[in-house]
């Protein structure tokens, strides 16, 4: 039988393999925002560069801080509680580690907000290209980690329970049933 070729979304009764798809997103959505750098240079501050500012914009002021959220309030301190004394150390460290990377995404993220804001508005002509790379190079180190560390040890230190309760929550955050469909 050949083998499942299925694309099947993941939902909130898959919280980690939901919250990599969220970070594949958030990949897709840093190439947009070099694209726009790239667009703006070629075609000036058309209609489509406007556009492109709203959707990079609304994904990061909306879905890219949930999936932060969702790592803070929920992933991370349940992993802490699951972790013995032995790994929390260690843990501990990771933890503080993403915490601190949340917090430069979301500086940088303020910063590339209001030029894009502007931009969008008509207001603005370019972005700065220093400031893009900068903040899709914090992104992609940012998920390089956490596809590498945080959500495979939270897989293994996680009880079902504990990931339906993340889901559960998750869902919670969006306004949208946890229920799987």
């Amino acid at each position: 039988m050949a083998p499942s070729t299925s694309t099947k979304e993941p939902d909130f009764s898959h919280p980690i393999e939901l919250l990599r798809a969220n970070h594949e997103r958030t990949r897709v959505k840093c190439t947009a925002l070099r694209q726009l750098v790239s667009h703006l240079k070629e075609h000036g501050c058309d209609e489509k560069a406007r556009q492109m500012a709203v959707k990079v914009a609304r994904y990061f002021d909306t879905a890219a801080h949930d999936l932060h959220e969702d790592v803070e309030l929920d992933l991370l301190p349940r992993m802490m509680a699951a972790a013995s004394k032995g790994r929390g150390s260690p843990l501990t460290r990771l933890v503080a580690d993403v915490t601190n990377e949340h917090r430069a995404l979301e500086r940088a993220w303020t910063e590339l907000r209001a030029a894009l804001q502007a931009l969008a508005a008509g207001d603005r002509t370019s972005l700065d290209f220093l400031a893009v790379d900068r903040f899709v190079k914090l992104y992609q180190s940012h998920i390089a980690i956490a596809n590498a560390n945080v959500f495979p040890l939270a897989e293994m230190l996680l009880t079902r329970e504990d990931l339906a309760t993340i889901g559960a929550n998750m869902a919670a955050r969006r306004g949208v049933s946890g229920r799987p469909h």
